[in-house]
């Protein structure tokens, strides 16, 4: 892999380059001409700001449960592939059972990639991830891990991980790494984004084996392999 922009150059750059391209994808759009494309890509778009909200909205609440926080990555993430790989398919003259199934993929394979990229805010190096371990926790976000520590752990554990949600900072990020360690949290967590992954490549057995198919579920691989 390669060092993120965010690593190279820094968080405003990278958001100001990823409006320009956003805003180009809009202008690519009109020139293909065509309301399918318009439609899917614009719908994304909304979703995966509602789902930004949505993130938002969950920060500091301890209470968030596995559904809510499916739902965001759903919205946030699994949207944005699911609308990548329709939008392939309707370019390419794809039948409407074959875009289908290349959006479950895309959902599949954005939930499973969401999924790995909450597990290294734990597990990862920052040299290899280009961001600071620990940064979902010192915003108060309550994702897998955590939810997971609070659901299965030990009374302690589950207070540890209620207080650091609803305080942040990083304060208690040695003792929320320790206890989503011993409990299981990351092996529970590794395991629901190899079940996505898995359901991606179910997706796309309908395909015919080509140089595209083997790039497709090579994807599905790197997406739980990933260490960065």
């Amino acid at each position: 892999g390669r060092d993120t922009a965010n690593a190279m150059f820094g968080n405003a750059a990278s958001v100001l380059v990823g409006d320009f391209l956003y805003s180009r994808a809009f202008q690519m759009m009109v020139e293909v001409d065509d309301m399918r494309v318009m439609r899917v890509l614009s719908d994304a778009t909304n979703i995966i700001a509602e789902g930004e909200v949505l993130q938002l909205m969950n920060c500091h609440d301890a209470d968030v449960d596995e559904s809510r926080y499916m739902q965001v990555i759903h919205y946030k993430t699994a949207k944005l592939f699911e609308a990548a790989a329709q939008l392939g398919a309707i370019l390419g003259g794809a039948s409407p059972a074959l875009e289908l199934a290349l959006s479950i993929y895309g959902k599949h394979l954005g939930t499973a990639f969401q999924l790995v990229d909450d597990i290294l805010d734990y597990s990862g190096r920052e040299a290899d991830t280009g961001k600071h371990i620990g940064d979902d926790l010192a915003e108060g976000k309550p994702t897998l891990p955590l939810i997971y520590v609070m659901q299965h752990g030990t009374p302690q554990q589950a207070a540890c991980v209620r207080k650091a949600i609803e305080e942040g900072g990083r304060e208690d990020f040695p003792a929320v790494l320790e206890a989503i360690r011993s409990s299981g949290a990351l092996a529970h967590a590794s395991a629901r984004a190899a079940r996505e992954a898995a359901l991606a490549r179910d997706a796309i057995e309908c395909l015919g084996a080509s140089n595209y198919k083997k790039a497709l579920l090579q994807l599905t691989l790197f997406a739980v392999e990933r260490n960065h």
